[in-house]
């Protein structure tokens, strides 16, 4: 059987998961839409299909699945208007910008036989997928950790300095290092933290405790203007004597005793697409779509990742400490 998929946002990421898709014999891509139809057309054209203007030519297209690839804020008008096509979706992070817009996907995702799948690359990649192994094998059972996420600028491109299309910083890179928290030591039971405002006209840099239902406690630090000095990206969890360490998404090391031979995973040779986890969310997806396995992140995951960049906002703006899950949100869809 094969799938027909339509991309929607034509921009560095729609361009990413559109070359992948055209690489998996299971999907008939059959077209790019953009508002910006000069980036459909070039995206279009590298790709061998129809450019689109919007989500409705899409659908009338007959498109199967979409893929919603545009701005952090310009998320859930989109995918609710797919799922209610009975079309499947897959969603680039974050799921929404405020808790009752990640509340109405969850809903929808629920109320219908289509897949929602959501863009946590991350969980994929092959150091994460590392450490979860470990995790999971019981080769170390985490006590604490700390993670870390900067970005050394919000110029380019220039619109991740605007909170009116990211939904804020916490929206745009670092809450893929919340929905990881989750991946790695389960639900948080509380957090608190500080911030500070000093570079952009917005609150850009972080530094967050977390209490998890586990009992591991963690820091979380994150600073929009560090200059990109590696590794921007990196965690570190301790056990009995026992460490694993992430940089970036190019490495990883395991230290199973003091004493012990250091365990090591290398990723620098490998395509940025598979090393990133973009290549196996895509599988999956499609995967999905054809009934073969649940949605590799749910509905679910993409709530608690949302609550957990609004509970940090609530934490550092009125400096008090927050207990999740957060109250649920009644307004109408």
């Amino acid at each position: 059987m094969t799938v027909k998929v339509g991309i929607l946002g034509s921009g560095f990421i729609g361009r990413i998961h559109a070359l992948n898709l055209r690489r998996d014999s299971r999907v008939d891509l059959i077209g790019v839409a953009d508002t910006v139809l000069q980036a459909a057309e070039k995206l279009a054209a590298e790709t061998g299909v129809r450019s689109m203007a919007n989500l409705d030519q899409l659908i009338d297209a007959g498109a199967q699945a979409v893929y919603i690839c545009t701005p952090n804020t310009m998320h859930v008008e989109p995918v609710l208007k797919a799922l209610s096509a009975s079309v499947h979706v897959f969603s680039e992070k974050p799921m929404a910008t405020s808790l009752d817009g990640a509340r109405q996907i969850r809903n929808a995702a629920a109320n219908t036989q289509n897949v929602y799948q959501l863009g946590f690359n991350r969980r994929f990649a092959n150091v994460y997928r590392f450490a979860k192994e470990l995790i999971d094998e019981g080769k170390i059972v985490p006590y604490a950790a700390q993670m870390k996420h900067n970005r050394g600028e919000l110029k380019q491109p220039p619109w991740t300095s605007d909170p009116r299309v990211t939904g804020g910083y916490l929206y745009e890179t670092p809450v893929h290092l919340f929905d990881m928290g989750r991946f790695l030591f389960g639900d948080i039971a509380e957090l608190e933290g500080w911030a500070r405002q000093s570079i952009y006209q917005e609150l850009d840099g972080f530094t967050i405790l977390l209490r998890f239902k586990s009992g591991v406690i963690t820091s979380f630090t994150s600073v929009a203007h560090t200059s990109w000095l590696f590794p921007y990206e990196r965690v570190e969890i301790y056990g009995e004597h026992k460490t694993v360490v992430t940089e970036e998404l190019e490495r990883a090391w395991f230290s199973p005793g003091m004493r012990d031979q250091v365990e090591a995973v290398d990723c620098f040779q490998m395509p940025f697409e598979q090393k990133w986890g973009y290549v196996t969310e895509d599988h999956l997806f499609v995967d999905a779509v054809l009934g073969e396995r649940p949605p590799a992140v749910t509905a679910e995951d993409g709530y608690r990742a949302t609550e957990l960049v609004e509970a940090c906002y609530q934490a550092v703006r009125t400096e008090k400490k927050v207990s999740l899950p957060l109250p649920e949100p009644t307004g109408k869809r």
